[in-house]
């Protein structure tokens, strides 16, 4: 399994603008090959935010990441203070509870 992480800093206090931006994608990444689940995440005080997705294997997280970046630039243009952190990691263990 590998993981595609996403991480953008727009500013304390822009939850909802985060908010839209990570549901805006979450279609389209839903419906590639191999997904199978995303956690988004943020810290309003930061303002830093950001998406962890899961694949079943790194060609299909590879893909998620070369589709999605052109779009993702083009929806942070302007709103984003900086460039994006992506990476895609392999994920060696998985705990749960219980």
């Amino acid at each position: 399994m590998y993981a595609l992480l996403t991480m953008f800093t727009l500013g304390p206090g822009m939850r909802s603008t985060a908010e839209k931006l990570l549901e805006q994608f979450a279609p389209a990444i839903r419906s590639m090959k191999g997904f199978k689940s995303a956690t988004f995440v943020g810290d309003d005080a930061t303002g830093e935010y950001g998406a962890l997705s899961l694949w079943e294997t790194k060609e299909d997280a590879e893909a998620s990441l070369a589709a999605t970046g052109p779009e993702l630039e083009k929806a942070l243009s302007g709103i984003v203070k900086g460039p994006p952190k992506r990476g895609v990691y392999e994920v060696w263990q998985v705990v749960e509870a219980g």
